[in-house]
């Protein structure tokens, strides 16, 4: 128990002031922050292209020429501003129907359905489109009037939760994406959106890039297209685990969004939690925040519902960090005083165990006499009294292992508290002076890097490894012994041990405790517990009695 303790002590002080290791994502942010503090202008510039088309609306026109103003006004409030959007598409509807061009009609009732769709409204979406006669129109109008049933189909299997209308959903979904390819030409956006996300659902990554590459092409560098198709490249790379092309092509959707005055924006959030995951939870807080209130200039309830989560994740986690912050120097003097207060017990037990031994000494020194004198008195009794010295010798010999056990890991661990003392208290001149010199982004940096840990735990486990060697100088021989020849182990490095060897070592010195074995490696209990069943699972003899003969090997040379 002992044992266990000083071992969680020295684990804990490795530990201090140590943080997880972030992707340098600083020049990727120091670009999206220049386009965000300049995002001011670039909605006083889109809105300078929606006030021309309006002014050039109200100067008066026939209906084909409101119609065409009224469709771009949509095109720019779609993106923009979804209530306006749907608006001006609303007044297309009307001139259309004047007009009677039923290929305008339907087109711009299945876009209407497709605004429902994008922000929750799926009853009315469905309702719009159930009220289309698709007689006598052209092919495009067609193939929009598919696309904007796929596009319902497709938000409804995503959002529900039962499975069964999961499916039905589903299977509309495909139904009218055929229906879809059909009518529309290859080069349509939906068109390759949708073959794309097939390609990723059945795993065919390459003809996912495949597809994204001719997308690509069609689209001109830092436009509001192009800002789709650079979230969708950044899931083909996400899906092949390359981190540095995805997170670079999530960043050019954002800046694309951004440039474009868009406030209907799907690769912020996604920005901000790849941000969250990687610990720049300011940044990434920052990031939510801007996009959540884009989202609200937008009018999405959906994108509302997207960003919420994340937005209380990332509360819990900057919390969570400032308490951390808060407390880490608290953190390291109690570390100091525990470690101080344990060095005296220590000191303490040493003291009342030596005068133990030298009582139990005394008190066998006399024995030995009566037993001399027994022997020339009491000839009988020899065989009795040859008996007792064994047992006598059995226990000085056992006295003798445990008190070089004790001195040798005793003196490592003084020698070692030592160290620490030293370390942490250069440590504390070094935050002082930094403090001082008001450092604090240095120190912060310091924070961040496990650099200082891995050295001390590798420090910690070579220690270990050495003093248990000198003890046990054959264990390793005596442990491979007991195991199936091709579930032997063997250490690459001289006078090291390997991490299955190292968790018997434990249990031969008496920790036999998986979460403390864990604690000590830094390994989950499971992974401890796996490692001594698959270990004892190679085993000669029965597995049960496997760890009781691990603790009977190697008395000490």
């Amino acid at each position: 128990m002992k044992k266990g303790l000083l071992i969680s002590i020295l684990l804990m002080m490795s530990g201090i002031m140590l943080a997880d290791k972030q992707l340098d994502l600083e020049e990727y942010c120091r670009q999206i922050d220049e386009a965000i503090e300049h995002s001011a202008d670039y909605v006083a510039a889109h809105e300078k292209k929606i006030n021309e088309v309006r002014h050039a609306l109200a100067l008066g026109a026939n209906a084909k020429e409101k119609y065409e103003r009224n469709f771009q006004l949509y095109e720019l409030y779609k993106p923009f501003v979804s209530d306006s959007a749907m608006y001006f598409l609303g007044e297309c509807i009307k001139l259309a129907d004047g007009m009677d061009d039923a290929s305008s009609s339907v087109k711009c009732r299945a876009l209407m359905a497709i605004r429902c769709a994008n922000i929750g409204m799926y009853d009315e979406a469905l309702d719009i489109l159930d009220s289309i006669r698709p007689t006598g129109i052209d092919t495009l109008s067609l193939g929009i009037y598919y696309e904007a049933y796929n596009n319902v189909y497709s938000e409804l299997a995503y959002y529900t939760r039962l499975d069964h209308m999961k499916q039905r959903y589903q299977a509309q979904a495909n139904r009218y994406k055929q229906l879809m390819f059909q009518f529309l030409p290859p080069t349509y956006e939906t068109c390759f959106l949708r073959r794309e996300q097939q390609a990723q659902g059945e795993g065919k990554l390459d003809e996912g890039m495949r597809i994204n590459d001719e997308w690509l092409k069609t689209v001109e560098p830092g436009s509001h297209p192009y800002a789709m198709v650079a979230l969708y490249r950044y899931i083909e790379f996400k899906l092949r685990g390359d981190k540095e092309q995805m997170i670079h092509w999530l960043v050019e959707s954002v800046l694309a969004d951004i440039r474009n005055a868009a406030m209907d924006q799907g690769s912020m959030w996604e920005l901000a939690n790849e941000l969250m995951l990687s610990g720049y939870i300011d940044k990434a807080s920052s990031y939510i925040s801007f996009t959540s209130d884009c989202a609200n200039r937008y009018g999405s309830r959906q994108r509302n519902w997207q960003i919420a989560p994340l937005l209380t994740h990332i509360a819990k986690n900057y919390k969570s960090q400032s308490e951390h912050t808060t407390n880490q120097l608290r953190i390291t003097l109690g570390a100091i005083s525990m470690l101080l207060l344990l060095l005296l017990g220590v000191l303490f037990f040493l003291h009342r165990r030596n005068r133990q031994l030298d009582t139990a000494r005394m008190a066998l020194k006399g024995k030995n006499d009566e037993l001399a004198t027994a022997n020339s008195q009491l000839a009988e009794q020899t065989k009795e009294l040859s008996t007792l010295n064994a047992q006598l010798s059995t226990l000085n010999s056992q006295l003798s292992e445990s008190n070089r056990v004790k001195e040798e890991y005793i003196g490592r661990f003084m020698s070692l508290c030592s160290q620490y003392i030293d370390k942490l208290d250069n440590y504390r001149k070094m935050v002082n002076k930094k403090m001082k010199n008001k450092e604090l982004e240095d120190l912060f940096l310091m924070s961040k890097s496990t650099e200082l840990k891995e050295k001390e735990l590798e420090e910690l486990y070579q220690n270990f490894d050495s003093v248990f060697l000198h003890l046990f100088p054959n264990f390793v021989n005596d442990f491979n012994a007991l195991l199936q020849p091709e579930m032997r182990v063997t250490p690459k490095e001289e006078n090291r041990l390997t991490t299955e060897i190292r968790i018997f070592a434990l249990i031969r010195l008496g920790i036999e405790d998986s979460s403390k074995i864990a604690e000590f490696l830094h390994y989950s209990v499971n992974t401890i517990y796996n490692y001594r069943a698959r270990i004892k699972n190679g085993a000669l003899d029965n597995r049960e009695n496997f760890e009781r003969r691990i603790k009977d090997l190697g008395m000490i040379q």
